[in-house]
C-alpha cells in the first residue's frame, strides 16, 4: 500500500456551540472530540497527521501535543483554503491523503482504514466517505449512473427534487492522491456568495480532467455526525457512550442500566464487575475484577484492586486496594491510599492520607495528612487535625491502635503500635508503646441540680 497521510480541519470557532471554548476541544465522554479523532487516525497508522489550526490554536495544539504537525490558517476562506495551508508539508509527497474534520469523533479507525482499501482497489484519484442517511436534509447527495459510478457531488441548494430524495450523502470525508489534490486546490475560485475556496470543488475539477472519483458507502450512518451545536454534542455523546457501554459488557462487566451509566473512553473494567444505575466513571479510572459500584458513585482517575465495593460514594485521584470497602456518602480524596481488607463507613473523608491493612474507619471521620498502618480502629467522629493555618503537618497511627469515638488528633504526632486513645481525647503529644492517652476535663455531677432549674417547678417536667 501506498504511503498515507491525514490532514485533520480544526480551524473553526463554532459560533454555534454558543461557548467560550473552542469547538474541537469540546468534551465527549473524556476526551475532546478533536483527540477522538486523532486517536482513531493514529490506530491506522498514518505516515503524518497535519491539524489545520486557527481560532483557538495554541489552546489545540497544547492538547494534542506532538502526536500531529500544525498549520496555521490566519484567515477563514473556506475548507479548500484551510486544506491548502498543508501544501508546505504535504504537496511533495506521493501517496493518499485522508482529509477530515475535527468535530467528528464518532469515526472509528475501521471505517477510515476501510476508506483507504476502498481508495486504492478503484485506483481513483479522489474517494468520497458516503453513508444512507434517514433524514439527508442538508447534506450534499451523491448521483450515481446505471453501473453504481459517481457522477457528480450536488449539494441540497442545488439538487432537483429527484435528487433531494436521494439518501446516500457526502459526509464530507475524503481520500485524496495527494499530488492530484493539492494541484487541483490551485484551480479552485471563491466565486460564491460566500467568497470562500470549498474542498468539494477538487471533485468536479479532477472529474473535469478525466480522472476517476470514487465513493465508499459506509456502514454505520451515525459514525458521520458531526458537532455544530450543543444539541449534536449531546447526541454525540450518547452515542459514543453507547459504544463504550456495549464494549464493557462484552468484555464481561455487568452494566445494571447502561442508560443511566457514564463512563469515559479510557476508563478500564475488570470482568465479573457489576455497575449499578447513575455511576460516573472518569479519566482513566481503573477498576479491577469482581467489584461492585455501587448507585450514584462516581470515581475520578480512581485506581480499585480486585473484590472492592463502593457504596454510594466518591473517589477522585485515589487508590483502594483488594478486599477493601467504601460508603454509602464517603469520599476519598486526592492521594488516598487504602489497603486491602480495609473498611470505610459512612460519612468518611480520607485526604492525602495511606490506611493500611484491616484497618477500620466506621463512620463520620475524617483522615487527611496521616499514615495509618495494619488493623487499627478509628472511632466516629475521629478527627485528624491537619493545618495550623499556614501548612498542613502529618500524623502517624502505628499497628493495632485504637482511637476512640470523638477523638481529635492535632498534628503532628506519632501514636505508637499497639496504643490506645480515650474516647473524647484531644491528643497533641506522641503516644509511646502500649499506652493509654487520656486528654479530656474530668467528669463532675453536681447533685441535686435539678431541684435549681426553673423547669423543676413544672408538673409537666417532672
Amino acid at each position: 500500500m501506498s504511503k498515507k497521510f491525514t490532514i485533520i480541519l480544526a480551524a473553526g470557532k463554532g459560533t454555534r456551540m454558543k461557548s467560550k471554548y473552542y469547538k474541537v476541544l469540546q468534551p465527549v465522554c473524556g476526551k475532546s472530540m478533536v483527540e477522538h479523532v486523532v486517536s482513531q487516525v493514529e490506530a491506522i497508522h498514518p505516515d503524518a497527521i497535519v491539524t489545520i489550526v486557527g481560532h483557538g490554536a495554541e489552546a489545540v495544539e497544547e492538547t494534542l501535543g506532538k502526536r500531529t504537525k500544525f498549520v496555521l490558517q490566519s484567515e477563514q476562506l473556506g475548507t479548500g483554503h484551510a486544506v491548502l495551508q498543508a501544501e508546505p508539508l504535504l504537496g511533495q509527497k506521493e501517496g493518499a491523503t485522508l482529509i477530515i474534520s475535527g468535530d467528528t469523533p464518532l469515526f472509528t479507525a475501521k471505517t477510515l482504514n476501510d476508506l483507504f482499501a476502498y481508495h486504492e482497489a478503484k485506483g481513483a484519484k479522489a474517494t468520497i466517505l458516503t453513508a444512507s442517511a434517514p433524514d439527508p436534509t442538508g447534506y450534499g447527495r451523491i448521483i450515481r449512473d446505471s453501473d453504481g459510478n459517481v457522477v457528480k457531488n450536488v449539494e441540497q441548494k442545488d439538487a432537483t427534487p429527484e435528487e433531494a430524495l436521494i439518501s446516500e450523502i457526502n459526509t464530507g470525508v475524503y481520500v485524496f492522491d495527494n499530488q492530484a489534490l493539492f494541484k487541483a486546490l490551485h484551480q479552485v475560485n471563491n466565486n460564491n456568495a460566500q467568497g470562500e475556496y470549498y474542498l468539494p470543488d477538487v471533485l468536479g475539477i479532477l472529474r473535469d480532467a478525466g480522472e476517476k472519483v470514487a465513493a465508499y458507502q459506509m456502514p454505520d450512518y451515525t459514525e458521520s455526525l458531526g458537532v455544530n451545536d450543543r444539541v449534536a454534542l449531546a447526541r454525540a455523546t450518547r452515542l459514543m457512550q453507547q459504544r463504550i457501554n456495549e464494549q464493557h459488557m462484552r468484555n464481561g462487566v455487568t452494566l445494571i442500566d447502561p442508560a443511566t451509566t457514564y463512563i469515559d473512553t479510557e476508563v478500564k473494567i475488570g470482568a465479573d464487575t457489576v455497575i449499578e444505575p447513575g455511576v460516573y466513571l472518569k479519566g482513566k479510572t481503573v477498576i479491577g475484577e469482581d467489584c461492585h459500584i455501587g448507585t450514584h458513585s462516581e470515581l475520578v482517575d480512581a485506581t480499585l484492586g480486585n473484590d472492592v465495593t463502593v457504596t454510594s460514594s466518591t473517589i477522585e485521584h485515589a487508590v483502594m486496594h483488594a478486599h477493601s470497602d467504601i460508603g454509602p456518602n464517603s469520599h476519598l480524596r486526592p492521594d488516598a491510599d487504602i489497603g486491602e481488607y480495609v473498611h470505610l463507613g459512612n460519612f468518611v473523608e480520607i485526604k492525602k492520607a495511606k490506611i493500611g491493612a484491616r484497618t477500620k474507619v466506621g463512620h463520620l471521620t475524617y483522615v487527611g495528612n496521616a499514615t495509618l498502618g495494619t488493623d487499627i480502629n478509628v472511632g466516629c467522629g475521629v478527627v485528624f487535625v491537619n493545618y495550623d493555618g499556614v501548612q498542613k503537618w502529618e500524623s502517624k497511627i502505628g499497628d493495632h491502635a485504637f482511637i476512640g469515638s470523638n477523638s481529635n488528633i492535632v498534628a503532628p504526632v506519632d501514636v505508637a503500635d499497639h496504643s490506645l486513645i480515650a474516647a473524647g481525647s484531644t491528643i497533641t503529644k506522641d503516644v509511646p508503646f502500649h499506652a493509654m492517652a487520656i486528654a479530656r476535663a474530668r467528669q463532675t455531677n453536681k447533685d441535686d441540680f435539678w431541684k435549681r432549674l426553673p423547669l423543676a417547678k413544672d408538673p409537666d417536667w417532672n
